[in-house]
């Protein structure tokens, strides 16, 4: 054999060797990245090649599949009273991917998750039968938030104190995921991503937006958990009005002829004085109040329940000013309604927050757990005595002060009201909203709730959270508590 083609032959196994080794590489270590590669169009294929599995709510499915007319996606998503569960599905598009549960589980919705597989199914390769995701929606609940909120743009959440179970999840506008679920709904699909209200933001979980005055239950367990003040019936030391420190400005109170001066914890919550806890929050210093913030669950990176909430924030490196206004909700202080639910719920729960969670089991098709979401003792967050006393203030608030909207006869009721400063030098529309719980006095069933109304189309002067708010609270509660 020459010299060249010596050569030649060696080029050649070097190169079959590659082939070889390249071919090894893919089937061997990059096999799972390219099957779930978002573009293989076998996974779509694979994923709606039988019909999918159910979301559950109380036992009955709120999601569905029919079939196709033709082409290889052979099935598409369906859901029941979309709209309403819209921000707790979330969608399945066999165009624009899955979202909220139906992304989170969607190998178990559409029968690939291995766990489903039996030692048939391994073997053949074959596609086992889909699974099903049981939540913990209450349908009552869902549907009084959803009725009530109505065509106004806002969010509402509630939860069982004791256990932590999200009994309703709503975001208003929303949407049907069954117009956005096939190949064809490009037009459907544009007009949400055009639409200003932007319907297909989960509210809340995912918008966090200035709390106002429902941020006064922060300070004020931090003014006692923190020996500030001795209860929320001890006298504060707060000037009315209250200039900011190092400042002109003078932070005035919403109602100029409350008792405010020097009021004591009580009254400042029941009438929502301004002064009391943004000079609360500058007697306390900004790092305890962030560590009460953060205590109830603010600045907490990985919230999942199993959807990923947005960061609520209690900001830091304020000068006194700045905190002061923290104090009140503002400043750089955010909040989803699902945050200031949990602030609520650990009152409510004496002082303990139970991890909020939406997805109660994940089952195979026969019904058997593939897991389970036990309702787990709670975190300590403030002491027994210090969740008492802010409880008894906030029925105060809801006996006596600005939150009448929510009473509910037979129940104990508590609640904060907020009305939240929106754009440069508040020049939108205020934020309406309003936290609270309720007990019931016979059977003693609890549910904590927070509500937030961005814009309801009403005058600016008739903004408030008793007025838009509290009545959604009222109405959420009032379903939980009969259930």
């Amino acid at each position: 054999m020459n010299k060249t083609i010596r050569r030649a032959s060696v080029f050649c196994l070097l190169m079959v060797l590659a082939l070889l080794v390249r071919a090894t590489w893919v089937q061997g270590y990059e096999a799972k990245a390219l099957a779930d590669d978002e573009h293989n169009r076998r996974k779509t294929i694979a994923q709606y090649a039988q019909p999918l599995g159910d979301i559950i709510v109380a036992g009955s499915p709120v999601t569905g599949s029919k079939g196709t007319a033709g082409g290889d996606l052979r099935y598409k998503r369906t859901y029941t009273h979309g709209e309403l569960y819209a921000a707790v599905t979330g969608y399945s598009s066999q165009a624009y991917g899955a979202t909220q549960l139906e992304g989170i589980y969607g190998d178990v919705l559409d029968g690939t998750d291995d766990r489903l597989k039996n030692p048939k199914d391994l073997l053949t390769g074959e596609q086992a039968t889909p699974g099903d995701v049981l939540t913990t929606i209450d349908p009552d609940v869902q549907k009084a938030a959803y009725e009530a909120l109505g065509d106004d743009k806002g969010a509402a959440v509630a939860m069982d104190p004791r256990t932590g179970r999200i009994l309703g999840m709503v975001s208003t506008p929303s949407y049907d995921p069954s117009k956005i679920s096939g190949t064809a709904d490009g037009e459907a699909w544009k007009a949400l991503l055009e639409d200003e209200d932007k319907p297909l933001v989960n509210r809340a979980l995912r918008q966090p937006l200035a709390p106002g005055s429902t941020f006064k239950l922060v300070v004020a367990a931090a003014a006692l958990e923190n020996g500030l003040y001795g209860s929320v019936d001890e006298p504060t030391d707060s000037p009315d009005p209250y200039t900011l420190p190092n400042t002109a400005t003078v932070l005035r109170n919403e109602n100029a002829s409350a008792p405010c001066e020097n009021a004591t914890l009580r009254t400042a919550l029941q009438y929502s004085c301004n002064n009391v806890f943004a000079k609360a929050a500058v007697d306390l210093g900004q790092e305890k109040v962030k560590e009460m913030a953060d205590a109830f669950g603010f600045d907490t990176e990985k919230l999942d329940v199993p959807v990923r909430a947005a960061k609520s924030v209690y900001p830091t490196g304020m000068d006194e000013a700045q905190t002061a206004l923290t104090g009140i909700g503002q400043f750089e202080v955010t909040a989803t309604p699902l945050q200031m639910a949990m602030v609520t719920s650990a009152l409510a729960n004496g002082g303990e927050s139970a991890a909020p969670h939406m997805v109660s089991r994940v089952t195979d098709g026969d019904g058997t757990a593939l897991e389970e979401t036990g309702d787990g003792e709670g975190k300590r967050v403030v002491e027994e005595s210090t969740a008492k006393q802010l409880r008894s203030a906030m029925v105060t608030v809801v006996e006596e002060g600005t939150g009448a909207n929510a009473r509910i006869p037979g129940a104990e009721v508590g609640g904060k009201t907020g009305t939240a400063q929106n754009g440069v030098d508040n020049g939108n529309t205020p934020y309406a909203w309003f936290t609270s719980y309720a007990k019931d006095r016979e059977s003693g069933e609890e549910v904590a709730v927070a509500v937030i109304v961005e814009d309801s189309g009403s005058a600016r002067s008739e903004v408030s959270g008793n007025g838009l708010a509290a009545p959604v609270a009222q109405k959420m509660m009032k379903a939980a508590l009969e259930r």
